[in-house]
């Protein structure tokens, strides 16, 4: 897919969060970011704009200016926290989940509530930077993805 607007951020596609808390990332997403290599990946609040999640790994983050995240956060580091479960860290939640080989993640309940998501919403797969991709879910977003493209495909 390509991007809103001129300029503007690259649209991977669609995912809808499923009845039973599965969010089925798009193909083209997990391979840009090698998202399912770690097997888990690190999700953190998105922005007020957005809304949702944005969805980094740890080989991404390590390797990056953002690297201190981890070596700040040893529990997040190191999986110390339940999966799902955040930690704060200057003004963003973080929280790790298991992402299959297909890239599958499923969300614990306690996860969506505190992301204000749930069952049945859509989210809009964007490039954010070479570190992370957002999973949006604010209305702005979506009502502009679907005037822009109509009918999305969903994941």
């Amino acid at each position: 897919m390509p991007q809103l607007n001129k300029g503007g951020k690259f649209v991977f596609g669609l995912s809808v969060i499923r009845p039973d808390l599965t969010i089925h990332i798009p193909p083209q997403a997990l391979s840009e970011y090698d998202a399912v290599r770690d097997g888990k990946v690190i999700i953190f609040t998105g922005s007020k704009i957005t809304g949702g999640f944005c969805v980094t790994t740890y080989s991404l983050l390590s390797n990056s200016k953002l690297k201190h995240i981890l070596e700040d956060c040893p529990a997040l580091r190191d999986c110390l926290l339940l999966e799902g479960e955040f930690m704060q860290y200057k003004g963003r939640k973080y929280a790790w989940i298991s992402i299959d080989g297909s890239g599958v993640i499923k969300v614990p309940p306690k996860t969506l509530s505190v992301l204000d998501l749930h069952s049945g919403m859509e989210l809009l797969s964007i490039r954010s930077s070479d570190i992370a991709f957002t999973m949006g879910a604010k209305e702005p977003l979506m009502e502009r993805a679907y005037s822009f493209y109509g009918n999305i495909e969903k994941y």
